[in-house]
């Protein structure tokens, strides 16, 4: 095997029977270029022991290439030959899932067990393989922002943390507890909430109930507005005792200077926080900042528990649930949560108490310490009051869990109500407990793709969804690329391809007659004539039901019409968000083509760091140079290359 590198230690190594070439997943700026000779046909398991006993990040893949686990080891020889020897009852499931589907398997050296952690998480977060450990509602949480750069900052909502002077507070479960939040800071410390304060020719109403120092006015120095912006910092990191010394300290520098005044507004402002901290509960007597982390498992759910004390207090707490239950291994969802959680924190405790130590505990304490500038440490209490804290998050966790259980129990209960209706009004045999809509996008017949969205028990199942880019057909042609996803997808299942072998109750077709006969007759062709279809036209909401010459209409408040219509709807908008992604693409590098210095490898790192011309455009020289594989003339050369087409 012949690996070219051009690029620092950290490379991939292909282990396949066939030619490839590729590129270097990016670590640490790395672009590289992947030389992967022809194989000489071994077993994938005589090629494992030809692994390298070094520290890094293997990944399996399918007969269809598709990633199914990505996981790290301190020595990958050892670590991934474990899989094929006898599995531990904790990773029973995933280990014959691998044995059985694993075709492929790729690895990325790495210099550290540390960067291997780090690159793990970054391949896990951008394939969400199947068998891996993933935290549900992968959506961006909430943080509060203070500008540092603005003389007088205000505190406003972010959705992801920008690389700038900002100073960042979260993230925050979900946007109640950021508006909660927000209301206190801002009945504490009168910042301005306008977002243009300057021009103005008067101050508004805040000034006149005291909730801002109009510095629009010129009300308030910066220095002094400073002041207050430092006390903001102090209570969104639960320093609370800390802000009651400044405070204290203010008031009496005030009463000193005979600023009685100022004085008597910091008395104020100290009664006001003493009245809004005191509900907090206070769990302990010492005035411990840690956090605490419960991870549980069952058949039916897997989630975890983070309660946040800060000074002795619970100052906030997030639950989470993990996808496949099944799958879940403790150690490996605590590890999950540390490195998906803390990598978008802007605050990390010294000290955090975990239910169970992960096998990579060691690496995840040396990359949290390195995040935090200081020393953390993962541990389990045995004892004492830390034991009492992680016992109370273990109960949290488990009220919780019972609650999202019950949940979980009324909307099958409520699906099934939903799918007895859709039953009976479409004549169907047996309730369809899955279902799988099919829609295509285009523009103008070019960049054709398909959605398949699957519904289970009448709620979308996400990590079911599968894509599909609509192979050698001409034109904007909606029958023939119907019928060929409904080919490929049923041509896997017959296969036995993973992904594809879960047939479905009922499906549904985006479309008229036109689309539904193409469906039809693929579905039959292949041998799934037992399979029910139907199509949903958009105009009048008309149900084509096969056999029947006229449509069948449902009223519009009907639940069984509306699921129908739900699950149409996520097929559109899931082909359609495909269909803009790849004309994005395209777009951006067929604008590229012509400029000096920029070729095929080049066109590629840029549309990975931009994803788009007008993102591209936007950018300077330094930003353009500071993509891996570019040079500051090439830079040069695109930034001129935009200016001239202004």
């Amino acid at each position: 095997m012949f690996v070219h590198r051009n690029y620092p230690s950290n490379f991939v190594a292909c282990i396949r029977p066939t030619q490839k070439q590729g590129l270097c997943y990016n670590l640490s700026g790395c672009m590289g270029t992947i030389l992967l000779q022809r194989g000489d046909g071994m077993e994938l398991v005589e090629k494992v022991k030809q692994l390298p006993s070094e520290s890094g990040v293997y990944i399996f893949k399918d007969v269809a290439g598709e990633i199914i686990y990505v996981g790290k080891a301190k020595n990958l020889r050892s670590r991934v030959r474990s899989y094929f020897g006898e599995a531990a009852a904790a990773e029973q499931a995933k280990v014959e899932a691998i044995q059985r589907l694993a075709v492929d398997l790729e690895y990325i050296l790495t210099a550290t067990e540390v960067e291997a952690l780090l690159l793990e998480g970054q391949l896990i977060k951008k394939h969400r393989p199947r068998y891996n450990v993933l935290l549900k509602d992968d959506k961006d949480y909430p943080y509060i922002k203070i500008d540092l750069a603005s003389d007088f900052p205000r505190l406003e909502v972010a959705r992801k943390l920008g690389r700038d002077k900002a100073r960042y507070f979260g993230p925050y479960p979900n946007a109640g507890v950021v508006n909660d939040t927000l209301k206190l800071a801002k009945k504490l410390f009168p910042l301005r909430t306008c977002s243009d304060f300057r021009g103005k020719s008067r101050p508004c109403l805040n000034f006149h109930i005291r909730r801002c120092l109009a510095p629009c006015q010129g009300g308030v120095s910066p220095q002094a507005y400073r002041s207050l912006v430092d006390q903001a910092i102090l209570f969104l990191e639960g320093r609370h005792q800390e802000l009651e010394a400044k405070l204290h300290a203010e008031m009496a520098e005030a009463a000193d200077n005979l600023n009685f005044e100022k004085a008597a507004e910091l008395r104020d402002q100290l009664s006001a926080l003493a009245k809004l901290t005191t509900p907090q509960r206070i769990v302990t007597n010492q005035r411990w900042n840690l956090d605490v982390l419960a991870v549980a498992a069952g058949a039916e759910l897997a989630a975890a528990q983070l309660l946040k004390v800060r000074g002795g207090k619970v100052l906030g707490n997030e639950y989470r649930g993990f996808e496949q239950p099944e799958l879940a291994d403790i150690g490996e969802a605590v590890s999950a949560f540390i490195r998906d959680y803390y990598a978008e924190a802007s605050l990390l405790p010294r000290e955090i108490l975990v239910s169970q130590l992960p096998e990579d505990a060691s690496a995840l304490e040396e990359w949290l310490s390195s995040l935090r500038q200081g020393p953390v440490s993962l541990r389990v209490p045995l004892r004492g009051e830390k034991r009492m804290l992680l016992d109370m998050a273990k109960a949290n966790l488990a009220s919780h869990m019972e609650a999202d259980l019950r949940e979980q129990q009324e909307n099958r209960e409520q699906g099934k109500a939903v799918l007895e209706q859709l039953a009976q009004a479409l004549g169907l045999e047996r309730l369809p407990f899955r279902m799988e809509c099919y829609d295509i996008s285009h523009f103008q017949g070019s960049q054709t793709v398909a959605s398949m969205v699957v519904f289970e028990h009448g709620r979308p199942a996400r990590q079911e969804y599968r894509r599909f880019k609509i192979r050698d057909i001409t034109g904007p042609d909606d029958f023939a690329s119907m019928a060929q996803v409904i080919r490929r997808r049923f041509e896997a299942a017959r296969e036995g391809r993973e992904g594809f072998n879960r047939l479905p109750g009922l499906v549904v077709v985006d479309g008229g007659k036109g689309q539904l006969s193409a469906a039809l007759e693929e579905l039959q062709a292949i041998g799934y004539a037992e399979i029910s279809i139907v199509s949903l036209a958009k105009r009048e909401e008309e149900v084509f039901v096969p056999g029947k010459s006229a449509p069948l209409i449902l009223e519009r408040e009907d639940p069984a019409l509306k699921l129908l219509q739900q699950i149409r709807d996520e097929a559109h908008r899931f082909a359609i968000s495909y269909h803009r992604r790849l004309r994005a693409k395209e777009t951006l590098v067929s604008e590229l083509e012509g400029i000096p210095g920029v070729g095929p490898a080049r066109r590629t790192a840029l549309l990975r760091a931009f994803g788009s011309i007008q993102n591209l455009r936007d950018k300077d020289v330094a930003e353009i140079a500071a993509v891996p594989g570019m040079t500051w003339p090439a830079a040069e050369e695109v930034h001129k290359w935009f200016r001239k087409k202004k």
